[in-house]
């Protein structure tokens, strides 16, 4: 077996421990009745497995699988009455774009002067964009990619973890913990239904290629499903045991990006992060309940989509508790494509400011030479005679 194989075949090890892992994990808080049990178990089971320095690993070909299944089950959701009440979301979707650009104004300060980081790394990593963008502009950038990616992470966890009690503590209502979105099992689904449903998949993840779109693996696979659910051409229910595999395997993904990093660091991140998840929590709590008395909005739907969590986790969420998914899942791809512009330009203008403000001091250092330069110049050699002659 060459190195390659090798290495591949211990990844699919320790990506099959960390899924055994976050499956005992996942069944544990089933067990006690916890909400959104499979997700949240995996995800907890996983990250303290990380700490503890046991052998897990992501698997970073599977999220995009996982990804595009959602992405055509989310479009499940569209149907024309939905599309039509597209219009409704206007005045969300424009306090989404207030309340992005001013936590992305304020956040790198949190991150610069509590968390003590540089300019680029606190930028990117006050960003509640994607965690591949964001490390991509850090490595553009010149900023400590570990840091973002550590902090991306930890904020995804975190609000995942935190977003169940926080709609239960503000709502009153319950967060479900079993399965919400459909009672029939993978057993009970026709042949033709999974046929139509990897069409979906591939045809759509596809699409989100050739388009670039952000988020493509959720994105273009949702289009393709609800164009065809809108037209009435597809029908797909999901399946509840579907809900639960991919809950299973998200978690288990996002709690194994920890593993092979330094607890101590991990801890320091994910008490940093912690600070800022809350601040930007109560901020999306304050946008919710204004949005909802001034336009009539339910409350749950508006903060899983002002949450700073990532959009298949949060998309994910909506689609176990049988809210409006496609209101959430839309909220997010917007947010992330802010995100991303806002990022770029800010960096942009930084590098901007950086470049001329090294300019002008090479332009003053320069002009300092040239006026020594010219003082040795108009002094005569029979002045520095007198000078050597007078001198000590």
């Amino acid at each position: 077996m060459n190195n390659s194989a090798k290495g591949k075949a211990q990844r699919l090890l320790k990506f099959g421990l960390a899924l055994a892992i976050g499956t005992m994990g996942g069944a544990t808080f089933n067990y006690f009745g916890l909400p959104l049990a499979w997700m949240l178990g995996s995800m907890c089971a996983c990250t303290f497995a990380s700490l503890l320095k046991v052998p897990v690993a992501p698997l970073p070909k599977v999220q995009p699988v996982i990804t595009a299944v959602l992405g055509v089950l989310l479009g499940a959701g569209f149907t024309p009455d939905l599309i039509l009440s597209m219009l409704d979301w206007l005045p969300s979707l424009v306090g989404l774009m207030i309340f992005t650009i001013v936590s992305a104004m304020i956040g790198p300060f949190y991150f610069r002067f509590v968390g003590r980081l540089d300019k680029p790394t606190a930028m990117l990593s006050a960003m509640p964009g994607g965690l591949v963008e964001m490390t991509t502009l850090g490595q553009e950038n010149g900023a400590d990619v570990t840091v973002i990616a550590l902090v991306q992470a930890s904020r995804i966890l975190l609000v995942v973890v935190s977003v169940p009690y926080l709609i239960w503590l503000v709502t009153g209502i319950p967060v479900p913990y079993g399965i919400a979105a459909s009672k029939a099992s993978v057993f009970d689904v026709s042949t033709m239904t999974y046929l139509s449903l990897v069409f979906q998949m591939l045809t759509g993840m596809a699409l989100g290629k050739v388009l670039r779109l952000p988020a493509r693996s959720l994105l273009g696979p949702m289009l393709i499903s609800g164009i065809l659910h809108a037209s009435g051409m597809s029908k797909l229910q999901p399946p509840g045991d579907l809900i639960v595999v991919a809950q299973l395997v998200l978690g288990t993904l996002v709690g194994s990006r920890f593993a092979g990093i330094s607890p101590t660091l991990v801890l320091r991140i994910l008490l940093l992060s912690a600070g800022y998840v809350f601040l930007f929590l109560l901020a999306a709590v304050f946008f919710a309940k204004v949005l909802a008395n001034l336009y009539n909005y339910d409350v749950g739907p508006l903060l899983l989509s002002y949450a700073p969590g990532g959009v298949t986790e949060m998309s994910l969420i909506a689609l176990s508790m049988q809210t409006d998914a496609a209101f959430v899942s839309g909220h997010h791809i917007i947010r992330m494509m802010i995100v991303v512009a806002f990022a770029g330009l800010i960096l942009k203008y930084g590098n901007m400011n950086s470049r001329a403000a090294a300019a002008s001091k090479s332009a003053q250092d320069d002009q300092c030479f040239d006026h020594a330069d010219k003082g040795r110049e108009t002094t005569s050699p029979s002045d520095s005679r007198t000078q050597r002659k007078n001198s000590p």
